[in-house]
């Protein structure tokens, strides 16, 4: 009995990994009304904004950011396991000390990983232009149109990006 329930499983797991392995015809994708990517292939990237050539070194820039990121969370885990470890250790002497470790190495690990991050994204948006940064400064002038109300003194901020 039991090697009959056996066979039977295997094949209806056999038929169950086949069907996910044949291909779904493609259906047509119409987006609503006011969506952002009119052209999507999907429903759900009708709200995407369509790829606009992001380049090299902002493929870079996420990736960088997201192991940093990653990095990160594990320090602030290694925080908090020593935190519990601190809380109990029951006054254990050699458990306080490991505990009281982990707790620093993971605030220096911490630290390092913001440092990096900050230190990753000055070089990449400001050496290389990468991120729109475009590696100039952005400033605002403030101008006085007096042909915009009968006062003359409405002032009106103008963008405007100068490069160096």
């Amino acid at each position: 009995m039991k090697i009959k329930n056996l066979i039977a499983g295997a094949v209806v797991a056999v038929a169950g990994a086949f069907s996910l392995l044949v291909a779904q015809p493609a259906m047509a994708v119409t987006c609503p009304s006011g969506s952002i990517n009119s052209s999507a292939d999907t429903l759900a990237g009708c709200n995407v904004k369509p790829d606009e050539g992001k380049g090299l070194m902002d493929t870079v820039l996420v990736i960088i950011n997201v192991i940093l990121a990653v990095l990160g969370i594990v320090t602030v885990l290694m925080i908090i396991l020593g935190g519990v470890n601190y809380t109990t250790s029951q006054g254990d002497p050699t458990k306080a000390a490991k505990a009281k470790n982990t707790i620093l190495y993971g605030v220096i690990g911490l630290v390092i990983a913001l440092l990096a991050f900050a230190v990753v994204n000055f070089v990449l948006t400001e050496v290389f232009g990468s991120a729109g940064g475009g590696g100039g400064s952005s400033t605002t002038t403030t101008t006085t149109d007096p042909a915009a109300s009968g006062s003359g003194t409405t002032p009106t901020t103008t963008p405007s990006t100068t490069t160096e």
